[in-house]
Formats: structure tokens, sequence, C-alpha cells
């Protein structure tokens, strides 16, 4: 393995540490860092419950902070690395910032638009292209996303 993806499954596992908290607060857990030069400068875990929000993914909430950081609306320089392939409305929201690269873990068959679904696509969502690197770290995502809905049906906290 070289450095390059040594880096960014180290990245990812900081992402795999946001979604263990949003799994700690019973929140769907994924979990999204952005980075820019090799630094994280922001990172979010999904808060739709906390905070009444049904906007409030891990993907947008990071890009907020980011954005606030930066003091832009453009994240030109940055990647972001998320646990679940992003919905139609985060890859949106991605493409708006500019983003340059998304990595991602698990992928979605349901609501992914990067690469699972065949009713959302890139090309039909984005005004701007990033480069996509899935699978990253693919079975720890799978893992605590299993683990959350298996306790969910279970009425378990």
């Amino acid at each position: 393995m070289n450095y390059m993806q040594d880096l960014n499954k180290s990245f990812m596992l900081e992402a795999l540490a946001q979604a263990e908290l949003a799994f700690n607060n019973h929140e769907v857990p994924v979990g999204a860092i952005i980075v820019e030069n090799g630094q994280i400068i922001a990172r979010a875990y999904n808060q739709n419950l906390k905070l009444k929000d049904p906007t409030a993914h891990a993907e947008i909430l990071a890009i907020r902070e980011a954005c606030q950081i930066k003091d832009s609306a453009k994240l030109n320089n940055c990647d972001i690395f998320v646990t679940l392939e992003p919905c139609a409305m985060c890859l949106s929201a991605i493409s708006y910032a500019r983003i340059r690269r998304i990595y991602f873990g698990a992928y979605d068959q349901k609501f992914g638009a990067v690469e699972s679904n065949p009713l959302f696509s890139l090309k039909d969502l984005a005004m701007f292209k990033s480069e996509i690197y899935s699978g990253i770290n693919s079975q720890q995502s799978i893992n605590i996303l299993k683990k959350f809905f298996e306790l969910r049906r279970n009425n378990k906290p």
C-alpha cells in the first residue's frame, strides 16, 4: 500500500470516529471530515434528530463548518471523506462547494447519488464534477450501520 492510500485510510478512520459519535447519540451513524492540504479542517456527524433538521447530514454540517473556517462558500482545494455514499442533497452541496474529491466508504443502494443509484448520477446532478474514490474502509462503515439498524429493529437504544 502506498503513502496516499495509507493517508486516505487514516482520514476515513477519522470519519468513522465521527460516525461512532452519531451512533452514541442515537443518530444514523454517518461521519464526514473535510481535508485541505493534508489537514482536517472540519468534522461532523449526522444530527438530524438532535437538530430537528432533515438537512443535518454529516456532509452538510462538515461543509458548513469548513466554509465558516475558510470564510468562503467554495472549498476548491478540499476533499471530503464520508463513511456512506452521499445522497442527492449532499452531492449537490458538495458540487456547489466545489469540493475537489469525494472519498466514501459504504455504498448506499437506496439513496446513494454518487455511484449506486441509476435514478441519480453525478453527471446529471452535479454542476462541478468531483473526483470519486469509493469503498475506502467500507466494511467498517457497513458494520456500524448494520449494528445501528439491528439495535433499532430490536428497540434498543
